[in-house]
């Protein structure tokens, strides 16, 4: 269907271009992410290269990517993914219905189309015809429907987003074509598509010999390193450029500077803006993303102290976030609000910007009788600028008297049985919409439920924002639960940090990215030396 092709959606009558337009208007769809870290689904066409001054992109050679963020928890489940490197895996190997551009915006990836009926009880879904899994296989309806069976059935990562779907009644119209009923209106189907939690797996599925419809194939695997071959042929051609991918994790972002400053490795992502002198000075290039993830201290408000709202409040009012931003990122990042999704067009600009006031802090504090307060926080080097991050929160928070003992521990540890228990600690997420990310961690039923908010209100205006098929009455009902989280909830957003890519000379094909992931999440099909 071409772009001027019209058809009725939702009872009006829309361009292909408003559908996945207005798939980002009202809130939703993961990046990545994480979370879908935001993931799901590579780029689906060859991308320009900001790079400049290689010509055409160029077949073969090998690419050397080192990353920090994993652990001996990494695996080579993609419905199961935590950590960074789980969350290259899924995108480089396996792929989606739906993806997030580097802009931000949505397009098609494995789906050719994704049409709702006028109140969006159901979809119908059509898929893009010549795919094969890496086995030679043919992709087909079979297989969507298994993977949507797969994960609700073994409460894998993506099963809250399906808890919607009457998944007993979906039907195959075809090789290419099924229609997927709902138990109630679902006008955010689509959206929520391109995430980290809804990959398409092949029938039969087995997570450990890696067979994807991606540009890579997994060759080799361990916590610490993978392997990725090009597949010849892959759907998309003349994607991927590059022969393979070797991807090295390290411990943090000083081992990931030296290695690539030792010529260990090509290309070296999710650092802080603290490596830029040093990188630059030797030779290496630089792409600063103006990122739409985020680095949230996280809040348990089940346990004292934070079950009270006066102490979430002043935890807030504590930070001076265009100095933390400064100190972390010299400046580069977005100011935060505690509001996640920034990018998307349903985030309320309108609430005031929370800064810092210490004198209300202090006064919050003797309200709830927390005066001189002391609290642990956890801390890992889960991502860029966590760390640091910690640090200036402990040094802020001293004016107003509270006490932040940091206890950094290794990624492992930190992803290991205590992970969405801490009462304070931080998380990792990539650039994803409202809607699906209040799905991944603010309903009892999330995946990463880790401030434990369980809050009626919300609860009640997701729904309705479900089956709100108006976009701006959807937008409405988001701003409504985004006032709520903003002087209630558990998360503490204060910037939406960059993502800085670095590569050497030869490198190219990166290019900035509102996604908030590594290397436009890890968009290495795009990629080639010359």
């Amino acid at each position: 269907m071409s772009e001027k092709d019209e058809r009725s959606i939702l009872g009006g009558r829309y361009t292909r271009r408003d559908v996945l337009k207005g798939a980002a208007v009202g809130a939703a769809a993961l990046g990545l992410g994480g979370s879908l870290v935001a993931c799901g689904g590579g780029g689906g066409e060859a991308s320009p290269s900001p790079t400049g001054g290689a010509g055409e992109p160029k077949k073969g050679g090998t690419i050397r990517a080192g990353i920090t963020g994993g652990s001996n928890s990494n695996t080579l489940d993609v419905t199961l993914e935590i950590t960074n490197s789980d969350a290259a895996r899924t995108v480089m190997c396996y792929e989606a219905l739906v993806y997030i551009k580097a802009d931000g915006t949505m397009d098609f990836l494995l789906a050719e189309d994704m049409i709702p009926n006028a109140d969006a009880t159901e979809w119908t879904i059509k898929l893009k015809p010549d795919i094969t899994w890496h086995n030679g296989k043919p992709f087909t309806a079979d297989d969507v429907m298994y993977t949507y069976n797969y994960i609700a059935a073994n409460q894998k990562n993506g099963a809250g987003f399906l808890s919607v779907v009457d998944l007993k009644n979906m039907k195959k119209v075809d090789d290419l074509t099924l229609t997927v009923p709902m138990l109630q209106p679902n006008s955010i189907f689509i959206q929520v598509q391109p995430t980290w939690f809804l990959p398409i797996v092949p029938v039969d599925y087995n997570p450990d010999k890696p067979n994807g419809t991606g540009p890579f194939k997994i060759v080799e695997f361990s916590p610490q390193q993978t392997t990725y071959e090009r597949y010849a042929d892959y759907w998309n051609q003349p994607l991927p450029y590059v022969d393979e991918v070797i991807m090295t994790e390290y411990a943090d972002v000083t081992a990931q500077v030296n290695a690539f400053l030792g010529g260990q490795v090509d290309t070296i992502s999710l650092i802080t803006s603290n490596e830029i002198s040093a990188l630059e000075s030797q030779g290496k290039k630089l792409v600063i993303s103006p990122g739409g993830g985020m680095n949230p201290f996280t809040m348990n408000v089940s346990v004292k102290p934070f079950d009270d709202v006066r102490v979430r409040q002043a935890m807030r009012l504590v930070i001076d976030r265009p100095q933390m931003l400064d100190l972390v990122f010299q400046g580069n990042g977005t100011i935060g609000n505690d509001v996640f999704s920034r990018w998307d067009p349903a985030y309320d600009t309108s609430i005031p910007q929370r800064e810092q006031d210490i004198e209300q802090a202090k006064f919050l504090l003797k309200q709830a009788g927390m005066e001189g307060l002391t609290v642990e926080l956890v801390t890992a080097d889960i991502a860029m600028g966590v760390v640091n991050s910690a640090q200036v929160y402990a040094q802020q928070a001293k004016e107003a008297g509270i006490t932040v003992n940091l206890r950094k521990t290794t990624v492992t540890d930190f992803f290991g049985p205590e992970y969405l228990k801490y009462p304070f600690a931080f998380d990792y997420w990539g650039f994803q919409y409202y809607l699906p990310q209040v799905q991944s961690e603010l309903l009892p039923t999330s995946p990463y439920w880790e401030t434990h908010w369980d809050d009626p209100r919300t609860q009640k205006l997701y729904k309705e924002a479900l089956a709100q098929p108006d976009e701006a009455k959807r937008a409405e009902i988001c701003h409504e639960m985004q006032k709520i989280d903003h002087e209630e909830g558990g998360l503490i957003i204060p910037f939406f940090p960059p993502v800085i890519d670095s590569y050497s000379p030869n490198i190219h094909g990166l290019q900035e990215s509102k996604i908030g992931a590594a290397w436009n999440n890890y968009d290495f099909q795009n990629y080639w030396i010359g």
